[in-house]
C-alpha cells in the first residue's frame, strides 16, 4: 500500500511558477493602487500558482467531511458522549449540520464519508470507506496498525481522485468524530515536538479539571507509543485518527491532481501536517481558511507556514471555517476575471517618482 501512496506523492508538482508570475502582473495593472487589496492580493498569487492560471474559476465546489470514532473517548476526554458522531453523521447527511447551511450559501456540495464510525450507516449520500469500527484507545496501545493506517490515506485519496473525475475543482475539509482534538493535539506533540500543556484545547468545551486530565492522557499516550516524529504514517497510526489520515489522504489527491485544498481548522491542520510531512510540495496546494478557537491551531499553522484567512473564533468543525473562505476566493477570482485594467478603462496609472 506504500508504494500506491508514493505513486500519488510523486504526481505532486510544484506551484507553477509562470502563473503565479502573470498573475503579480496582472494584479499590478489593474484598476487599482498596487497591493490595495492586501492579503486578498496574496491569495490570487497563491491560487495561480496552484491552478496554473492567473484567471482561475472554481465552478463545482466539494466539502468532504470525514467521520470517525476514536476510542481514547473512553479516557473521559470530550464533553459529548461517543453516540454523538453517529447522531451528526446522519445529520450532515440530511443537510441540517452548519457545514450544510454554510456550504448551500457558498453553492458547495456536502459529501460525507464514513472512514471510521463506529457504527454501521445507512444513507444514499454516504460514502462508505470504513476501514475498521473507530480508532483504538490510544491511551492504552496504538490507535490503529500501520495498515490501517495506509487504507485511511488511500482512501482519502480516492476520496479526492473520484471528485475531480466528477468535476471538483476545488476542495474543503471537514471533519466529524468525538475525540479528535485529542488525537490531533497528540499528532501536532509528536510531529513538531510540541508539549501536550500547548497543543491540547478544550475542543467542545470542557471544563479546567478535564482539560488536565485530557492533557495527561496526550502525555501518556506519547510515552507509551512513541510515535517516529520523522514518519508521518507512524505517527498517525499511533496516536491519530483515521479521519485524520483520512483528510491527510485527500490533500495529497488533490494536490497531485492540482486542485486547491481549503483546511479548516484544528483536525484539519494535524491532517496537513502529517501530508506536509509525506509529501512536502502538498503544501502549495493547500490555502489556511481562518485559526480555530482551539489553542494549538496557530502553532500548527506556523509550523505549515501558513497565514489564515480568517479568526473567528470558530471551533465546530465540519468545514464550516473553509466553506465561508470559498466567499474570500469566489471574490479573488472575480477580481482577476473581471476587473478592468487602466488600459481597458481609460484610467491613469500611478506616476513614476
Amino acid at each position: 500500500m506504500i508504494s500506491a501512496i508514493e505513486a500519488v506523492i510523486g504526481r505532486i508538482a510544484p506551484a507553477d511558477q509562470e502563473a503565479i508570475r502573470r498573475a503579480e502582473q496582472r494584479l499590478d495593472i489593474l484598476t487599482k493602487p498596487p497591493g490595495s487589496l492586501g492579503r486578498l492580493e496574496t491569495l490570487a498569487v497563491r491560487l495561480a500558482g496552484i491552478s496554473k492560471t492567473e484567471q482561475p474559476a472554481y465552478g463545482k465546489r466539494t466539502v468532504v467531511v470525514m467521520a470517525a470514532d476514536h476510542g481514547v473517548c473512553r479516557e473521559g476526554v470530550s464533553a459529548f458522549p461517543q453516540e454523538v458522531t453517529v447522531q451528526m453523521a446522519y445529520n450532515i447527511l440530511s443537510g441540517g449540520a452548519g457545514v450544510n447551511v454554510l456550504a448551500r450559501q457558498a453553492g458547495a456540495e456536502v459529501k460525507l464519508v464514513d472512514i471510521g464510525v463506529g457504527a454501521d450507516l445507512s444513507h444514499p449520500e454516504l460514502i462508505d470507506h470504513k476501514v475498521r469500527y473507530g480508532s483504538g484507545n490510544m491511551a492504552q496501545g496504538p490507535a490503529m496498525s500501520r495498515e490501517e493506517a495506509e487504507r485511511a490515506i488511500l482512501a482519502g485519496i480516492s476520496v479526492a481522485e473520484e471528485a475531480v473525475k466528477r468535476g471538483t475543482e476545488i476542495f474543503i475539509t471537514g471533519e466529524m468524530g468525538i475525540g479528535n482534538t485529542t488525537a490531533s493535539a497528540a499528532v501536532l506533540c509528536a510531529l513538531e515536538g510540541i508539549p501536550a500543556e500547548t497543543a491540547v484545547g478544550r475542543g467542545t468545551g470542557i471544563d479546567d479539571e478535564r482539560l488536565r486530565h485530557k492533557i495527561a492522557v496526550v502525555e501518556r499516550a506519547l510515552r507509551l507509543n512513541a510515535p517516529d516524529a520523522e514518519d508521518a504514517i507512524d505517527v498517525l497510526s499511533k496516536v491519530g485518527g483515521l479521519e485524520i489520515a483520512g483528510l491527510a489522504g485527500l490533500i495529497l489527491g488533490a494536490a497531485a491532481a492540482g486542485v486547491p485544498v481549503v483546511l479548516d481548522g484544528f483536525i484539519s491542520g494535524a491532517a496537513a501536517l502529517a501530508a506536509k510531512s509525506l509529501a512536502p510540495e502538498s503544501i502549495h496546494y493547500m490555502i489556511a481558511s481562518h485559526v480555530s478557537g482551539e489553542q494549538g491551531h496557530k502553532l500548527m499553522l506556523e509550523h505549515l507556514g501558513l497565514e489564515a484567512l480568517l479568526d473567528l473564533g470558530l471551533r465546530l468543525g465540519e468545514g464550516t471555517g473553509g466553506v465561508l473562505c470559498l466567499h474570500l476566493i469566489e471574490a479573488v477570482s472575480r477580481i482577476m476575471r473581471e476587473m478592468a485594467t487602466f488600459e481597458s478603462a481609460g484610467v491613469s496609472g500611478a506616476e513614476s517618482r
